[in-house]
């Protein structure tokens, strides 16, 4: 009886289970076609014999897609927003979260509500805006698309700390001030390990979004040398369309989705249970 109830249990999972697999299954198999046309030759792809590889394996369309095309610049340039920008966001951000959560101020409902209201907005919405500002204030660039970065992380990161910080029990800070710890160390040496689940795993969504960001890059960026990896992508595959190297172009979409895929598979844990789990409540 035990063992019927059991499975029964399980098979309300199996429609999912195998909806989960099939979409599995579709993106194992573009990856694979998208890995096996990027090792072999315009002729190969045209002529659907992608997998034969009469010409043997072209490596070097990988070479040529990060040395030639400058992949390397655009994925040094991801690298330097996704990081600027989630640090100091998420600097903003866990200050303003715990102020929020811990101290009873006139406004502080109201703060809430307008980081709320942002969340709300779409960010196509706020482009132009933020275009005409940044032309007014002549900070295009580097340093307005890291400035950006950090600017969009804040509203989400700070509700996203904000639930955590108010889970945490109070004896903990009154404890520490009764040792003589001020407020600023209560903050980084007490409240920041107990929520730094929380912390990882809103950096890591971060990261991951500017990493794969287009827009914003599109409409601050001009010059070749700062463009992240999705603009830089985009210029990429239209160089090599140019010429006639398709492969190439597999080969350069192959390495821009490598990095996200590597982040989430190495990841994936430590951003479900950072989800999942707040502070210790009191």
């Amino acid at each position: 009886m035990n063992r019927a109830n059991v499975l029964s249990k399980n098979a309300k999972h199996i429609p999912g289970l195998l909806f989960c697999s099939f979409w599995c299954l579709i993106i194992f198999v573009i990856i694979g076609y998208v890995f096996a046309a990027s090792l072999s030759t315009s002729r190969d792809i045209f002529m659907g014999t992608v997998f034969r590889y009469e010409t043997d394996q072209h490596w070097e369309n990988y070479a040529n897609a990060w040395s030639k095309q400058k992949l390397y610049l655009y994925f040094f340039n991801s690298l330097l927003y996704a990081t600027v920008g989630t640090l100091g966001g998420t600097a903003i951000a866990a200050p303003s979260a715990y102020v929020l959560s811990r101290y009873k101020f006139r406004g502080n409902h109201l703060i809430r509500r307008t980081y709320i209201t942002c969340l709300s907005i779409p960010g196509i919405l706020i482009l132009l805006p933020i275009y005409a500002l940044i032309l007014k204030w002549n900070i295009e660039g580097r340093v307005a698309l890291m400035i950006m970065y950090a600017c969009m992380r804040v509203p989400y990161t700070t509700i996203f700390l904000l639930n955590y910080f108010e889970t945490i029990s109070k004896t903990y800070e009154e404890a520490a001030a009764i040792d003589g710890c001020s407020p600023d160390g209560i903050f980084t040496k007490i409240m920041l390990p107990m929520v730094a689940p929380a912390i990882g795993t809103i950096c890591l969504f971060g990261f991951i979004s500017i990493l794969n960001e287009y827009m914003l890059c599109l409409l601050l960026v001009n010059t070749g040398p700062a463009l992240n990896l999705g603009v830089g992508l985009q210029r990429t595959i239209k160089a090599l369309k140019y010429v006639g190297d398709y492969p190439g172009v597999f080969a350069a979409i192959l390495i821009c989705v490598v990095p996200s895929i590597l982040i989430y598979a190495f990841f994936s844990r430590k951003i479900v249970f950072g989800g999942m789990t707040g502070g210790i409540k009191g």
